[in-house]
């Protein structure tokens, strides 16, 4: 059993293996002409240049919590919560340096066909995929040995969770800033360039239109990758976590366990989530050799061939649980059904497909929904938001009620698992586990994701390029697919940031009660103080949107300005004369600073809130983590879906439908995909990190609070 680590370790080391081969695939395809060379490196230069600063901004923060941590907790929780924020950041810095690479390479790839085009973007995608997976394990995994089973120092499992912490930092800042960067200059290109100057997307006489493709790199591949590096180490941390508290719980419940099977009931809690995620990496692995394009631009044909690898990586994974749930839990004075356990991660694994799913069908122009907004447009931008806002709102709905029956089957399957004395910690065990059921497939998860930037871009550098339309037709349909797996991303990322949430939740109660019982958690909405923390709570998330909403706007407006200054000061710029170039370099500045200077306030407010809460009252702060989870779930899940739908109801009509590029129908649907920019690439992604900033710095002070 004690192999366990050393295994999850060595499979994370194969995750980075596999991304280094998917660098050098890439890396040697063609990238194209000269003039798609110096687009990709312009692209290039600005995203490096956007991420050493932000990485500046966030480590003085990340220094200041450190020194924090070094006092309060302990040194040795600072060492962790640095390594956290550091590999997060690596992996995000490293699949944008291949995500800005592969663009112009699928763009040349698109000459000869989706079939050539799709496996460089995904592998693309991979190399941050892998990255992701494999720095978040190891790097816990090496925390893990070090702290835990080399030097057994105190308070393990606080310095562990400090490890979540710093990869959750990262994520905040990184998807809040990026996605900022990316979405102002998203929606000053669309306004002033579709709309008012009637050119089409990524138009070379835009000045906003390299701004707008570094963006995708900063906000959807860095962004979103450390946003799944902290998902996925959350996923792992928050059963271990949970069992820390196994003394205490096995006293409370009077449970007659000898104290050799204590033993054995710790190692087997602790050792369960991490053997998933080694399943999961070797299943990823192996699934991410099955994507493989074919001659169809249909997006049901393209969908089909993305998500193979993804659909092959479950199933191994769902095999391998079983024989894992066998291996680890078959002591019957401990544990009366080994399948319990299991069956809450196959649980957790197949409503985060579903959730997924869910978002497909909300967000592809393949279903109704999608082509209802797209109807809806010929009356107008007005009835365009309306239908957007409905379809983004009625798939809560759906997304609300898989949630309820993953929650019930992993509570299920985790009281099935424990004998009769220990149903009530196993319930909770159970929900734990079904996150990183989740999250499990992490690495292919990541690469279906951060290809759609990357066929995004691959779309600007064609169009930028002036290169043949067939090229643009297939890297479209790539690319509205790209939204579609962005989507289901995002129902992976917020439905497994509920149930870690829910576990880290009940990790900070046991932590309170451990630190001082006099004070144990008073969660009655009866209470005052819990009442109080259940509005606030409720609140965080709609001022979180606001905020970051409003940060859009306030960017947004200055790039509109800008590029309407250099249509209307520039001779010729907007004519198209030839040697006449816009000045993006001012565009990607304006970007960059705005986007920096916003994402300040919202990356503070996850940080400090809970802080200020938790000093005053841990009545209050139980109560703000119930409210923010809820409400903060249900938000998530309306922008993500709506923004999608809308985007996709643009890329219908500009397949020709509803009167196509250009006509009224087609500018109302842009109005549409502006709106729905900072919803699903902004506000909605942060808000599951928000969820879990707040719950993990509750879980990591609870012993200061008290």
């Amino acid at each position: 059993m004690d192999v366990v680590p050393y295994l999850a370790l060595i499979s994370a080391v194969a995750a980075l293996g596999l991304a280094a081969f998917f660098y050098a695939d890439v890396k040697k395809a063609s990238p194209g002409n000269e003039r798609m060379v110096f687009l990709m490196e312009e692209i290039q230069k600005g995203a490096r240049a956007f991420l050493q600063a932000e990485y500046k901004w966030v480590g003085i923060f990340a220094v200041v919590l450190a020194i924090i941590l070094a006092i309060v907790i302990a040194p040795f929780a600072a060492v962790s919560y640095l390594l956290g924020a550091v590999l997060s950041a690596g992996a995000g810095y490293a699949g944008m340096t291949v995500a800005t690479m592969a663009n112009a390479r699928t763009t040349e790839a698109a000459k000869d066909g989706p079939g050539k085009a799709l496996p460089i973007a995904f592998r693309g995608g991979a190399v941050m995929g892998f990255s992701v997976a494999g720095l978040a394990l190891g790097g816990l995994m090496i925390t893990y040995i070090l702290f835990v089973t080399v030097m057994g120092v105190d308070d393990a499992f606080e310095i562990l969770t400090a490890y979540g912490l710093g990869a959750s930092t990262i994520a905040l800042f990184s998807r809040v800033g990026g996605g900022i960067y990316t979405k102002a200059a998203d929606v000053g290109a669309d306004l002033v360039g579709k709309v008012e100057a009637g050119i089409p997307e990524d138009d070379p006489r835009n000045p906003a239109t390299i701004a707008d493709n570094v963006g995708d790199n900063v906000g959807d591949v860095a962004g979103m990758g450390a946003d799944l590096f902290e998902s996925y180490a959350g996923s792992i941390i928050a059963p271990v976590a949970l069992t820390a508290f196994v003394p205490a719980v096995l006293v409370n419940s009077q449970a007659d366990i000898e104290v050799a099977d204590r033993t054995v009931l710790t190692l087997a809690l602790i050792f369960f989530p991490m053997m998933i995620a080694f399943i999961g990496m070797v299943a990823s692995i192996i699934g991410s050799f099955f994507v493989k394009g074919g001659d169809s631009t249909d997006s049901h044909a393209l969908s089909k061939a993305l998500h193979l690898g993804t659909n092959i990586a479950m199933g191994i994974t769902i095999l391998g649980t079983l024989g894992a749930a066998f291996w680890l839990f078959d002591d019957e004075s401990i544990f009366d059904q080994p399948l319990g356990l299991a069956l809450s991660v196959i649980g957790g694994l197949i409503v985060g497909w579903a959730l997924g799913k869910t978002a497909e069908y909300y967000t592809s122009d393949g279903f109704a929904p999608v082509k209802k907004i797209a109807q809806q447009a010929e009356t107008g931008p007005a009835t365009t938001v309306l239908s957007g806002i409905s379809t983004g709102m009625v798939s809560v709905a759906a997304s609300v009620l898989l949630i309820l029956v993953g929650v019930g089957v992993a509570y299920f399957g985790g009281q099935l698992a424990f004998v009769d004395s220990l149903d009530e910690f196993g319930g909770i065990y159970g929900i734990a586990v079904a996150a990183i059921g989740m999250l499990a497939t992490t690495g292919v998860v990541v690469s279906v994701d951060a290809y759609g930037p990357i066929a995004d871009n691959a779309g600007g550098i064609a169009e930028m390029a002036e290169l043949d339309p067939s090229v643009r037709e297939v890297t479209d349909a790539l690319d509205s697919l790209g939204n579609t797996t962005a989507a289901v991303a995002k129902g992976f990322a917020v439905g497994s940031a509920a149930l870690t949430a829910l576990a880290l939740f009940k990790s900070f109660e046991f932590a309170i009660a451990e630190a001082n019982p006099e004070k144990a958690l008073n969660l009655d909405i009866g209470n005052v103080e819990t009442f109080t923390g259940l509005f606030i709570g409720a609140a965080l998330p709609f001022l979180f949107a606001a905020l970051t909403i409003d940060a859009v706007g306030r960017a947004a407006t200055k790039m509109i300005e800008e590029v309407r200054r250099q249509f209307r000061e520039i001779p010729g710029l907007r004519e198209g004369k030839e040697g006449v170039i816009p000045d993006s370099a001012r565009c990607v500045a304006i970007s960059t600073d705005a986007s920096l200077k916003e994402m300040v306030i919202p990356g503070l407010l996850a940080v400090v809130v809970p802080l200020v809460v938790g000093f005053v009252s841990v009545d209050a702060l139980g109560g703000l983590l119930a409210g923010a989870l809820v409400t903060g779930f249900a938000l998530a899940i309306f922008m993500a879906n709506a923004g999608g739908a809308w985007d996709n109801a643009k890329k219908y009509i500009e397949t020709g439908q509803h009167g196509g590029k250009g006509s009224e129908p087609h500018k109302a649907a842009v109005v549409g995909d502006t709106v729905g920019d900072p919803f699903k690439d902004t506000s909605g992604p942060a808000m599951n990190i928000l969820l879990k900033v707040m719950t993990i710095v509750s879980l990591v002070f609870a012993s200061a609070f008290v």
